[in-house]
């Protein structure tokens, strides 16, 4: 029943000595240390410190965000942990996973921030609708104005151009110039 430690800073130039110290003063036999972004999906420390956790065992941060890239990917780790017997604690938050309590508390959180995605996703998607329903468009600019359209269309129905000429004349894409040749005008 061991606690072990896991330390991430973002950059080489942080010092992870505050968390360090912290997860010592918890108590953790062993701590492991990562210099990485947490974006980055490949964070060897915390490999190493997964693959040496056994049952039993807590692995202990001090914050979740150092722990996990997302919420998502925090509940992914936790559940592991959870699934293998293995705690998790987060000092400065109070989650012991290890406790009925500290469980609950986790799955709320996971399940508040999941929530407020949920909430933003859907924002996301109402906000779209409301515009194409005022007729407005997502994407991009149109990169060719009905103007050139039908100068393309023309230059096409000579048959003196092919495609791809038109294409570099206008600086748009062979398959722009196409959809442009099948639409109903």
């Amino acid at each position: 029943m061991a606690a072990i430690g896991y330390a991430r800073v973002s950059t080489r130039d942080q010092n992870p000595d505050a968390q360090t110290d912290a997860l010592t003063a918890a108590g953790c036999e062993k701590v492991f240390v990562e210099h990485a972004s947490g974006v980055l999906a490949k964070r060897p420390a915390l490999e190493d410190a997964l693959d040496y956790l056994r049952e039993g065992d807590s692995l202990v941060v001090t914050k979740l965000d150092r722990l996990g890239r997302s919420v998502r990917n925090l509940k992914e780790v936790a559940d592991g942990l959870q699934q293998r017997g293995v705690g998790l604690k987060a000092l400065s938050q109070g989650i012991d996973t290890t406790t009925p309590g500290g469980r609950l508390f986790f799955h709320m959180l996971a399940a508040i921030a999941e929530f407020e995605h949920d909430l933003i996703v859907e924002r996301t998607h109402d906000g779209l609708a409301a515009a194409r329903a005022r007729g407005r468009k997502g994407g991009g600019r149109f990169k060719m104005t009905p103007t050139k359209a039908k100068q393309a269309r023309a230059m096409y129905e000579e048959k003196t151009y092919t495609v791809q000429q038109i294409a570099e004349t206008f600086g748009v894409s062979r398959g722009t110039i196409y959809r442009h040749l099948t639409e109903d005008h």
